[in-house]
């Protein structure tokens, strides 16, 4: 099947300048796009940042703005820094601006909405962004059911579903020890111990024909740290998101590697860092994406970037995760000039899916299906 139509919008090149009579207060930015939700940035005085914000137009948002195509871009500048209280940003408005939106042809071709200065409303006050919009079709995948339960992957276009792949979720904790040369270079050649260890647990993702394409494989355990009901940033779990290796039908290679530990503080979050493995060993990586998702409310796990790194550049993929006890189908978009990654991406969907319920704290009880005996 043919990818699905998505647009990029991107908002970057974001600076303040003020009257030279006035001091220069650190600020933030709050971008505002119709029923999207909003996004904070830093706002630096000059000159321009590299900082960028985006916002991801997907099939239906595109089908909605083709009815109604002029939109608004709201960007509201606060003095102080970005802070929460009950979930709402605070700080003192220092100005705002709209910005109107043609996406009329979004979707075939790139756009440039402004570049350079405009008015804040403060006397003397100037905002400096660049707003533009660039095609971005990507084929869309989703899991049939949730990770743990071994589900089918579709391909989604429309309401076509088309399956692709299939996955073998285990929780057996033989599996590891043909894998014990990696978990021993990523815990210092010892094993962690501590009370109700959630380790062992491997995904594999299998093409139409039954081959072996992809998998994700829990090298480090997810364990409480000392006098902890939680998997401390300091002490993370960890994957390896494998490929098969060329050599026989059941070896594999290290592709990428995932770690993901319970963030503390009045955001509860599941904090997460990727980064790719090089030819130098397993001990390397180039970090390619971190940030945390929301426990209660979940989030959406990306690959992006607007700068050249590990050949990275644009969007390659990104999956939605459900918060935390919600029934969780992961949908994976994976960009066309990626695509030949797919199962690899969907592994690693898994795996941050997973790393969910991995990460829950320990006085609750995980469903049967993470259970080793469950499987017998």
């Amino acid at each position: 099947m043919d990818p699905c139509p998505f647009v990029r919008l991107i908002v970057e090149s974001l600076a303040l300048k003020l009257p030279s009579s006035s001091s220069a207060p650190t600020c933030y930015a709050k971008l505002k796009l119709h029923n999207f939700p909003s996004q904070i940035l830093p706002l630096p005085l000059l000159p321009p940042s590299s900082t960028y914000s985006t916002f991801h137009l997907d099939t239906d948002a595109l089908r909605l703005f083709s009815k109604k195509p002029l939109t608004t871009l709201k960007i509201s500048v606060f003095s102080g820094r970005a802070a929460y209280s009950c979930g709402v940003v605070i700080g003192k408005l220092f100005g705002t601006i709209k910005l109107c939106v043609n996406l009329t042809n979004a979707r075939s071709r790139s756009c440039i909405y402004h570049s350079g200065w405009m008015k804040l409303g403060e006397p003397a006050a100037r905002l400096h962004l660049a707003v533009r919009s660039e095609p971005d079709p990507r084929f869309v995948f989703q899991f049939g059911g949730e990770p743990e339960c071994s589900p089918v992957v579709f391909q989604i276009q429309e309401n076509i579903r088309q399956p692709v792949f299939s996955c073998k979720f285990s929780a057996d904790r033989s599996h590891r020890s043909r894998e014990r040369g990696w978990a021993q270079t990523f815990s210092g050649g010892r094993e962690r111990a501590g009370r109700s260890e959630r380790k062992g647990w491997m995904i594999t993702v299998y093409d139409l024909s039954g081959s072996a394409v992809a998998a994700a494989s829990m090298v480090t355990p997810f364990v409480p740290s000392p006098g902890s009901d939680r998997v401390c940033r300091s002490n993370p779990g960890a994957w390896l998101i494998l490929c098969p290796d060329g050599v026989s039908i059941s070896s594999w290679k290290p592709w990428g590697r995932l770690e993901a530990w319970r963030e503390s503080g009045p955001l509860d979050g599941l904090g997460y860092k990727f980064e790719l493995m090089t030819n130098s060993g397993l001990a390397t990586g180039i970090p390619i994406a971190k940030g945390s998702l929301s426990v209660r409310k979940g989030g959406s796990f990306c690959i992006e970037s607007l700068r050249k790194e590990a050949n990275i550049r644009g969007f390659v993929m990104g999956s939605c995760v459900q918060g935390e006890g919600k029934t969780s189908k992961p949908l994976v978009q994976v960009s066309v000039h990626h695509v030949r990654c797919a199962a690899l991406f969907v592994a690693l969907a898994a795996a941050v899916d997973l790393s969910m319920d991995a990460c829950r704290l320990f006085s609750a009880k995980l469903r049967k299906e993470f259970s080793h005996h469950h499987q017998l």
